[in-house]
């Protein structure tokens, strides 16, 4: 574990400063959205490379590309062609001389060091060997329906803001936005506890459970729903829909 720990660590490092280096060129830093589901692919394959791998590893190398790269694809074509998102231009603003440096380590440094967090129940199945399961079935089909419901939700948006032309202060309340507030997080979440479930079989140790508790705090309490929420605050609108609408697990809106 410690020699996938160090490799994670020196791949997610350079990783980091190459997007730092690509931001700073580019001007924008939202491309670090682009980078994160990116870096776990490219951390696997580095393992995958380099140790023997298990069946389990293997297993979640896939569900981890088919994430990453559907995510970082959805980022790339919404953000194509528009300004730097508001969360990052706030940050420019706001940091001022120090722009750069707090970029550095605010954006990209600790975007690898919450990777590696993220990272190490997968890690910690490089060697497992242990036969496929019953259990870790059902948490294949449940990560394939914590995924579905990302992708719809994200193609929702996408399709609101490129083809029906949003305006500001508009939000999108249709589809899965209607049960939801933020469909897209749910999906992630139970995407990640869904990978906690298939490592159940083989293990109850602490470092599964690190990924989905980690996710699940930065979404409803930091850099997820808290920001986002944020930028409609004054919007009567939106908080008639935040009073009807449930904030993360889709559910009927309330009369």
């Amino acid at each position: 574990m410690i020699s996938y720990l160090t490799d994670c660590c020196v791949v997610l490092f350079l990783y980091a400063n190459l997007w730092y280096f690509i931001s700073v060129y580019k001007k924008r830093n939202d491309i670090a959205d682009i980078a994160w589901g990116i870096a776990y692919i490219v951390v696997c394959l580095f393992i995958f490379f380099k140790y023997e791998t298990g069946f389990y590893f293997k297993l979640l190398f896939l569900l981890i590309s088919l994430w990453g790269v559907r995510l970082s694809l959805h980022i790339f074509i919404r953000n194509k062609d528009k300004k730097e998102d508001f969360r990052y231009n706030a940050w420019r603003q706001d940091w001022g001389k120090w722009f750069y440096i707090r970029s550095y380590f605010q954006v990209y440094i600790l975007q690898a060091s919450i990777a590696l967090v993220i990272m190490l129940p997968i890690l910690y199945s490089v060697d497992v060997k242990a036969e496929f399961s019953i259990t870790s079935c059902f948490g294949i089909l449940i990560w394939i329906s914590g995924f579905s419901i990302q992708s719809l939700a994200d193609y929702q948006l996408l399709k609101f803001v490129k083809t029906e032309k949003k305006k500001k202060g508009e939000f999108l309340q249709s589809g899965l936005w209607k049960y939801s507030r933020h469909p897209n997080y749910f999906g992630e979440i139970v995407m990640w506890w869904a990978i906690c479930l298939i490592l159940l079989p083989v293990s109850t140790h602490w470092i599964i459970f690190i990924s989905p508790i980690t996710i699940t705090l930065l979404l409803i309490f930091v850099s997820g729903i808290p920001m986002l929420e944020k930028r409609y605050q004054g919007n009567e609108k939106f908080q008639e829909y935040k009073k009807r609408t449930s904030v993360l697990i889709p559910l009927p809106q309330k009369n």
